[in-house]
């Protein structure tokens, strides 16, 4: 039996929690989140300094609350693990200098986590386990790539945004709508009670230099763009913006383009799994068409739990957690953070003498 305590703090989410391997299972002992997504709305966006001010204070209330949520002391502790790479530098220092205080103070091993390995790593938390290789389709607010997952954490980029990220085409467009920050939720309730046929927006290729297209890879600006010009024509011909429609066929056009894309690099390379994780990964429509798309192909879907798919600090713990299990060496307690790291170089993180950053 295994025990982490794991720290997230990459962006706007202070996050601890307590996760446990007992029994060949991920168990979640605790996973408190404090979110500045309301203060952050009036900014329509992120705002570094405050998020990093927020982490501070938030950091002492949450340990204290995991702690009794969990039921468990201290010495119960086998290691402690934080985010790391990537996200804003002064929010990862937070989660980092208090992980590896607490390690120097208690004598346990610290590991530092790669954020995305995190929220690959948040499909563990559900009842059905992939087996890799599989491939996974990571989609939030700052990523949209296509992952293949290999054995013994190999893993290599498939697929990418050239722009946008979903997520991030999400709130730009709940702006463009008037509707509130994070944009997913507004335009997935609004969206609700609209229908997604009402407008042809553009699914985004991107071009090669050769010509075709890369056909894995994404674009979401033309789409973003496409409902800006839709709602600027509306206005100017004095109508009255349907707004769940736009939301309800934005909604739509998301979801049909990660789900056909992520489903033909299945096809193409003969594998069997696909892994849906990530904040947009919550969203109802995509998780409803990925599952029926894959299910009508014979492929296996594996999607997180909807309450592990935005930031947390349960997925931070299972990845820490699984890497002890395969025996990975500790993270330096000198080893800092960085805004941006690859995850194919992650394993450069759990090298003790020398540390990538």
């Amino acid at each position: 039996m295994q025990t982490v305590l794991a720290l997230e703090t990459s962006c706007d989410e202070t996050a601890v929690a307590v996760v446990q391997f007992k029994g060949g299972k991920f168990n979640v002992l605790a996973n408190c989140v404090a979110s500045q997504a309301a203060e952050h709305s009036q900014w329509g966006g992120v705002v570094p300094e405050i998020a990093s001010r927020r982490h501070l204070e938030n950091m002492p209330l949450l340990l204290k609350e995991a702690f009794s949520a969990s039921g468990i002391a201290f010495s119960n502790i086998n290691a402690i693990a934080s985010t790391v790479t990537p996200g804003l530098q002064g929010a990862l220092l937070v989660g980092s200098v208090t992980a590896r205080t607490l390690s120097c103070l208690y004598n346990l091993p610290f590991l530092g986590i790669h954020h995305l390995e995190g929220h690959l790593s948040s499909v563990l938390l559900s009842d059905k386990i992939p087996t890799p290789p599989y491939l996974v389709l990571l989609v939030s607010g700052g990523h949209t790539e296509l992952i293949m997952a290999k054995k013994n954490f190999k893993y290599e980029r498939v697929g990418r945004s050239h722009d946008d990220a979903a997520g991030e085409a999400f709130d730009k467009v709940a702006r463009l709508l008037g509707l509130a920050y994070p944009g997913g939720p507004a335009i997935e309730k609004i969206a609700s009670n609209g229908d997604s046929k009402s407008f042809a927006f553009p699914k985004g290729k991107v071009s090669k230099p050769g010509g075709g297209f890369y056909p894995y890879d994404f674009s979401f600006s033309g789409l973003k763009t496409a409902v800006l010009r839709t709602v600027e024509s509306i206005n100017t011909k004095g109508g009255e913006v349907p707004i769940a429609n736009i939301a309800a066929s934005f909604e739509q056009v998301v979801a049909e383009v990660l789900v056909e894309r992520s489903l033909k690099y299945v096809r193409d390379y003969g594998l069997n799994s696909l892994v849906m994780v990530g904040g947009v990964a919550a969203n109802a429509r995509l998780r409803n068409l990925m599952e029926k798309q894959a299910s009508s192909q014979n492929i296996d879907v594996y999607i997180a739990p909807k309450a592990f798919c935005t930031d947390n600090a349960a997925m931070i713990g299972s990845a820490a957690l699984t890497r002890l299990i395969s025996g990975t060496t500790f993270s330096s307690i000198d080893l800092g953070v960085s805004a941006r790291f690859q995850l194919d170089q992650s394993e450069l993180l759990y090298k003790i003498d020398e540390p990538p950053f």
